[in-house]
């Protein structure tokens, strides 16, 4: 019993980030393109050492957040559209 217990809590853990992935809108190449310029928009650049060191390519404007701070996002009101790239 206690091993079924285990396995169901790992796999509630483990299945925990798709599912709250799932709820968080994306937006495509082209739809970041055509939004670009807006008031509305807040691109933040969250790759972190390396990755972002060595990218020759950085979207201008872009904010970069060092170390994952997050609490900058509380500055801009609720209607703005943040955009988290990574890659």
């Amino acid at each position: 019993m206690k091993k079924i217990i285990l396995f169901l809590l790992a796999f509630a853990f483990l299945s925990a980030p798709s599912i709250f992935a799932a709820s968080v809108p994306t937006m495509s190449k082209d739809e970041l393109k055509a939004n670009l310029g807006s008031e509305n928009l807040v691109i933040l650049d969250v790759r972190t050492g390396k990755d972002w060191d060595s990218s020759e390519v950085k979207i201008k404007d872009a904010i970069r957040l060092v170390d994952s701070d997050l609490s900058l996002v509380q500055k801009y009101p609720k209607d703005t559209t943040l955009v988290l790239y990574c890659a």
